[in-house]
């Protein structure tokens, strides 16, 4: 149908009836978990029963334990933040430099090479932990009968956590730097090298600006994805939990709306992060525009 004539009646309501389905399917599970961050009650759920902020301010004064009084809930956040961080760092060198091997070198064997850095997206979370750690631990076990060598980063732990995640979220930042690379006029590289510019300067002014929207979302997509990962992650951790085991483990012992609270917690980072990122992006973008 061409847009500019007129719809019937039954197919606008169907459209607009279609789209509040599909946003309430979206958002009111999250609208539900923010709303009981704030009830008076000791379980996260209907019916409500009253307006308090005990589940984040709670503390030794109060019978609750909010969860700006619970340590361990916060040392499990900043956990996250750490192996988020140390995951984007990897995954946007190692991308910039996977997508630079694909789109600027020819040898044999690329487009099998290309094809195989796939792989880690297909796999589920939990044969992929399972894989790195029956990996991680074998090597270990070799080192320390052959030679005497305890390598603790291959043991169950954070160092272990970032190179699992490090392993498929690497992919996504790879495609994501590939696809912008792609479009770039490698003409004004040669026009840069012609008037006797050097390769790291090109790369310092040219290409590398031209990229920065590519790797502000590639950093962003990490970070959330490493943030997130529960999967990967369970299989691999070891004392020091992130945040999604350990609020795997307080379900398992009784939910609180405490977990309410850092869900609208982790929902106004995500949203402050994200709007952030695209304006930064937008910026860059209007920054190389003519």
């Amino acid at each position: 149908m061409i847009a500019s004539l007129p719809r019937p009646l039954w197919l606008r309501a169907g459209t607009v009836l279609y789209s509040v389905l599909f946003f309430a399917f979206l958002f009111l599970p999250l609208v539900i978990v923010a709303v009981f961050a704030f009830n008076d009650a000791p379980y996260p759920a209907p019916p409500w029963r009253g307006f308090t902020l005990d589940w984040f301010l709670g503390g030794a004064a109060s019978t609750r334990q909010g969860l700006f009084a619970d340590s361990a809930m916060l040392g499990s956040i900043w956990t996250s933040v750490v192996v988020a961080l140390w995951v984007t760092l990897l995954s946007v060198l190692v991308g910039t430099a996977n997508a630079f091997l694909i789109e600027r070198t020819q040898f044999r064997g690329k487009q099998a090479l290309s094809l195989l850095m796939l792989a880690p997206l297909v796999i589920p979370g939990v044969i992929l932990g399972i894989s790195i750690l029956a990996f991680a631990s074998r090597i270990a076990n070799l080192a320390d009968d052959l030679w005497g060598l305890e390598l603790e980063f291959l043991r169950p732990g954070l160092p272990l956590v970032v190179l699992g995640q490090f392993s498929y979220i690497v992919s996504i930042a790879t495609l994501t730097i590939t696809a912008h690379l792609k479009r770039f006029d490698v003409t004004l590289e040669e026009a840069a090298y012609n008037l006797g510019a050097s390769r790291a300067a090109v790369l310092r002014t040219i290409t590398l600006p031209y990229l920065k929207p590519a790797l502000i979302g590639s950093a962003a997509i990490s970070f959330l994805m490493s943030f997130e990962n529960f999967n990967t992650t369970l299989m691999l951790v070891g004392s020091d939990s992130p945040l999604t085991v350990m609020m795997y483990g307080r379900m398992r012992e009784g939910a609180t709306p405490v977990l309410n609270a850092v869900s609208l917690l982790l929902m106004v980072a995500s949203a402050v992060l994200a709007l952030t990122m695209m304006r930064g992006s937008r910026r860059s973008a209007s920054d190389q525009s003519p």
